[in-house]
């Protein structure tokens, strides 16, 4: 079907292009917020190298819901107030994280993760959730990455019906 991953071949922005192809074709006719949400999660996961986890946290009220994810056992909720998420969530900004053990608040759901970045999902105004990758590699996360990343998450958005009731 695809073949998964960065190119050691392209540039990072052209691999990442070149996947954002892949991305639109896997959720192309697919409309579902838990079907996308858990195929976007299993992508990135195989997509990128040295990552241990990759999933949504989804806003519900003042705190931040475990949703579709790959990689290990995860925190179940996470308040606006706390941690990497938290802060994603509260400033509507992208957090990329070089250290995470650096971070006032990190809460570490998995000891071997050393740097993250998070991705705020916001439809029509409205904070839906978070997108997080976990890596154990610390500044694994450059600004390519960064753009690369939000890009999928606009494809993501784009690709998906956020008026699904729970």
């Amino acid at each position: 079907m695809f073949t998964i991953e960065l190119s050691n071949d392209l540039t990072k922005a052209e691999s990442y292009n070149t996947l954002s192809k892949q991305l639109s074709a896997l959720l192309s006719g697919e409309r579902d917020l838990i079907c996308n949400a858990s195929q976007f999660s299993a992508f990135v996961m195989q997509a990128l190298p040295n990552v241990n986890w990759a999933g949504f946290y989804f806003a519900r009220g003042e705190e931040l819901v475990l949703g579709p994810y790959a990689g290990k056992v995860a925190c179940s909720r996470i308040p606006f107030t706390r941690g990497v998420c938290g802060a994603a969530a509260r400033s509507l900004v992208t957090q990329r994280i070089e250290d995470v053990h650096a971070f006032p608040g990190h809460i570490a759901c998995d000891s071997e993760s050393a740097s993250e970045i998070v991705i705020p999902i916001v439809v029509n105004g409205r904070l839906i959730g978070v997108f997080d990758i976990d890596s154990p590699e610390k500044g694994r996360f450059t600004e390519e990455d960064q753009l690369g990343l939000e890009n999928w998450v606009n494809r993501f958005v784009e690709a998906t019906d956020f008026d699904w009731q729970f």
